[in-house]
């Protein structure tokens, strides 16, 4: 009896022992656990950190969120206008059932609760809470619920939603707090990546602006490198238009330039009042619109803008001189331009405005190039070959007396004739040639034959030859002059509008004491009744005013041929 009464204690003792081992087990084992977890989480933040592209880092972080707490479903939603989701990126749903179930949520029940508190929210039956508004056909079922904020800087990005805690459990306290820390440092990831995107987009417009200077210098044409800069801003801001705009002196804006969706109507000129370029000019900074056509701003001919919703406007400018507008466009749908896309376009739109102030620069000094040239050769023709020509024709009347065949002095008094006419010929030539030291007279002839010819090129689509020759400067009037520039736009417009033509050649020539304008182009040709239209009842009227006269027939290779011919003879010098 005695030996089983000292027994008792000791087996007393091991029971003890027993279960303060199995204890130390339980607690070393919860340690271990828990020091998993956060080694666990340590690399999540650390996996979350590594990524720099935003859609990358979103999705690592809802992929990171379903491992750390073991759940079966997660999301992040990314909340955008109107206190709604803009984004929401799911896991665990395959594209096949997400296609079954149809449109992703957009912040509305239970989601819009965590938009609406930005606290944490744990559910053991999120069907129970008063916000639940029940699933969709075709969504797997989901029961326990835990849902935590997304904070970056002082602003909630989102929201990270976990549904259905494997194994049938619930999501408890230390879920919520792992999930919350790596909320926090998704806040941060997210701001690294907005970060790095915005110091790339400022690189990619740096580029883009730089680009288009090094055309420019290269000796590219204006117009090929505003084109290459507005489909590089079309490309960077994701627009399906773009256009510009450039003020004339009436304070108008001209389209000078428009790419993408309907470019085509937005083509003649605009007023500045009631439109959305004007508002830039008028506040002198970007504009934008959500939906161009209801914009109050908006008074001209909205109906232009059918099928763009959201538009930016930036004024080009350089220093105080505003050269125009740079105006890019999305179509119905898409979403408004964000100040982060849009804060690098002012910067780029000055970019284009010294673009263009380059080009004026660079023909100025082409201009003065030529001018230059023109003035040596003018003074070339005066001292050398007029001098010439004249020492000459002295030659050969001094010669005459000496020449006793009548037949042969014939021939010397018409090449003396001849030498005169060429001398008349090169100083009509040499007063074209100087007339820009004339400033505030009017331009001559030549001059304005050239600028109206200048002028159709763009409406005709081609640029149309053009032969002169004979004394345009000295042997035709002012007043038959006006005439003749009047004939040419009148001819150009009529091939404008209804030759169909693909080349055209303007001739004006005085032979004999008579001009002769040709213009000839290889379109459709003649159609009868055609010389009772007004436009060539005008210039007939005008050659017989002169006792002239207009022909209108087929050309030699077929086309319309229109001379008109009026003689010099009578006429004032100009």
């Amino acid at each position: 009896m005695g030996e089983d009464r000292a027994q008792e204690p000791q087996q007393l003792t091991r029971l003890r022992l027993d279960d303060l081992l199995e204890e130390l087990q339980v607690r070393i084992g919860a340690v271990r656990g828990t020091r998993d977890r956060l080694h666990s989480l340590l690399e999540a933040v650390l996996s979350v950190g590594r990524e720099l592209e935003l859609a990358q880092v979103l999705r690592r972080i809802v992929e990171t969120a379903v491992a750390l707490v073991d759940a079966e479903y997660g999301a992040l939603g990314v909340i955008g206008r109107g206190q709604l989701l803009d984004e929401f990126l799911p896991v665990g749903i395959s594209d096949e059932l997400r296609a079954e179930i149809g449109d992703l949520p957009t912040g509305h029940g239970l989601l819009g609760e965590l938009i609406r508190n930005p606290e944490p929210l744990r559910l053991a039956q999120l069907s129970e809470h008063p916000a639940s508004s029940g699933f969709p056909p075709h969504h797997p079922p989901m029961n326990s619920f835990l849902g935590v904020p997304i904070r970056v800087r002082d602003r909630v990005f989102g929201n990270l939603y976990l549904t259905e805690k494997r194994g049938g459990g619930q999501f408890d306290a230390e879920d919520q707090a792992v999930l919350s820390t790596l909320a926090v440092a998704a806040g941060v990831a997210i701001e690294n990546a907005r970060l790095y995107a915005e110091a790339r987009l400022r690189q990619r417009w740096l580029g883009a602006s730089a680009g288009g200077t090094r055309q420019l210098l290269c000796g590219a044409p204006e117009s090929r490198v505003l084109e290459l800069m507005v489909e590089r801003a079309r490309q960077l801001t994701s627009a399906e238009l773009g256009i510009v705009q450039l003020v004339q002196p009436t304070g108008d804006l001209k389209p000078v330039l428009a790419l993408g969706q309907d470019a085509k109507v937005h083509g003649g000129v605009v007023p500045r009042q009631g439109t959305i370029a004007g508002a830039a000019l008028d506040t002198g900074a970007l504009v934008t619109t959500t939906e161009v056509v209801k914009d109050p701003r908006v008074t001209f001919r909205p109906e232009r803008w059918a099928g763009i919703g959201p538009v930016v406007a930036v004024p080009m400018s350089t220093g105080d001189a505003v050269r125009g507008v740079l105006l890019l466009g999305r179509t119905v749908g898409r979403p408004p331009f964000g100040p982060v896309e849009t804060a690098p376009l002012t910067g780029f739109a000055g970019q284009a405005a010294l673009a263009l102030e380059l080009a004026d620069r660079r023909r100025d000094a082409e201009q003065v190039s030529l001018l230059a040239d023109r003035d040596r050769i003018a003074r070339d023709l005066h001292d050398l070959a007029i001098q010439r020509l004249f020492a000459t024709g002295m030659t050969l009347q001094s010669a005459q007396r000496f020449v006793g065949h009548p037949e042969a002095v014939e021939r010397v008094q018409r090449a003396v004739d001849d030498l005169d006419t060429t001398i008349k010929i090169i100083r009509s030539t040499i007063f074209g040639l100087r007339e820009h030291e004339a400033p505030g007279t009017a331009p001559g002839l030549r001059v304005r034959v050239v600028r109206a010819v200048e002028e159709a090129t763009p409406v005709l689509g081609f640029t149309p030859a053009l032969r002169m020759e004979g004394l345009l400067e000295t042997d035709v009037p002012r007043t038959v002059a006006d005439d003749v520039v009047a004939v040419v736009v009148e001819a150009l417009s009529n091939i404008t509008r209804h030759a169909r033509a693909s080349r055209a050649e303007v001739s004006l020539a005085v032979r004999k004491g008579q001009l002769v304008l040709t213009v000839e182009d290889d379109g459709v040709g003649t159609q009868p009744g055609a010389d009772r239209r007004s436009g060539l009842r005008n210039l007939a009227e005008r050659a017989e005013r002169l006792s002239g006269e207009l022909l209108v027939g087929s050309g030699a290779e077929g086309g319309t041929r229109l001379e008109w011919r009026v003689p010099l003879s009578g006429t004032d010098a100009p």
